[in-house]
């Protein structure tokens, strides 16, 4: 019993604002979902000129191998904290702004369409070579390679990295929210943690985790239903 009031003393639910705690998921749901569209077209273009440059010889292709895997390792490596702040000049610049949710796409992009674009690559390297070799053969384009061959059988693979890149981007959301970027990443700090209303940061890691499992179990779906294998 004194366990359970001591629960109930730490985390007072009453302290929770629900109209604030279900639009600040709106905006960690709408930020997560606008930075994996952006995500997964930067990051399948990337990828896909690492993998075509990485496998035609030339000094042109090789230069461009070059400039591409730099800007991949590169912000890639950075953490993503330290990323917000180094691109908040970009940030203002873009958006008009450096809070708010829609301050936080720059940096988001940034940060995660390096990380999809090797798994992008890794993807496309997984397809069976005889498989492309016989395409060549009875003389394919590399347009047609690419959209008839390398795409549909990279598709799981694809998608299953677009999973695990759009669950890190919730929790750079969340990282974000710090920083004034909006979402439940902000609520839990500036609500929960700096007002030291335990039960708002214990609500908002909640509702977090649970866009989480959505994302993996969609995920997971999409690639049970796409791979024939």
């Amino acid at each position: 019993m004194d366990n359970v009031n001591g629960f109930q003393s730490y985390f007072q639910f009453k302290q929770v604002n629900w109209p604030s705690m279900w639009q600040a998921t709106f905006e960690t749901v709408w930020l997560t979902i606008v930075s994996v569209l952006l995500v997964a077209v930067l990051g399948f273009a990337l990828g896909l000129v690492l993998y075509q440059t990485n496998a035609s010889g030339g000094r042109v292709n090789r230069l461009l191998n070059g400039i591409v895997a730099l800007f991949v390792n590169v912000f890639r490596s950075i953490p993503f904290i330290i990323l917000i702040v180094l691109l908040i000049p970009l940030t203002k610049g873009l958006m008009g702004t450096m809070i708010g949710p829609k301050a936080a796409i720059p940096a988001l992009i940034i940060s995660a369409a390096p990380f999809y674009a090797r798994l992008v690559e890794l993807a496309f390297r997984e397809v069976d070579g005889g498989v492309l070799e016989a395409t060549r053969s009875m003389g394919a384009s590399k347009a047609q390679i690419v959209w008839q061959v390398l795409l549909p059988e990279s598709m799981p693979a694809l998608v299953s990295g677009l999973t695990v890149t759009a669950i890190s981007l919730v929790g750079y959301t969340a990282m974000a929210g710090v920083i004034g970027a909006g979402g439940l990443g902000n609520l839990a700090y500036q609500d929960g943690f700096q007002a030291n209303q335990n039960a708002i940061t214990l609500v908002a890691t909640v509702i977090i985790l649970i866009i989480v499992f959505i994302c993996q179990k969609t995920g997971d779906l999409v690639v049970q239903h796409i791979d024939h294998r």
